[in-house]
């Protein structure tokens, strides 16, 4: 019988920009890394306070995968 493979959330370092939360997020979402980082850079000019304190709060809490 075949186990379910579990998808993870993590910081992606070898993609990373920055720190490497949207290059995470991007694989876990199975989506183009610039889409995420479109919308982070969306969120940063429509709401900054907000996008700053989630992308803090990310950086200290998602776990780092070299």
């Amino acid at each position: 019988m075949k186990m379910p493979s579990q998808k993870r959330i993590y910081r992606d370092l070898d993609s990373a920009i920055i720190s490497g939360v949207c290059a995470g997020v991007a694989r876990y979402m199975e989506v183009d890394t610039i889409w995420v980082r479109a919308a982070a850079a969306a969120g940063l000019i429509f709401m900054p306070f907000i996008a700053l304190v989630a992308y803090f709060a990310a950086v200290i809490l998602l776990p780092r995968i070299v």
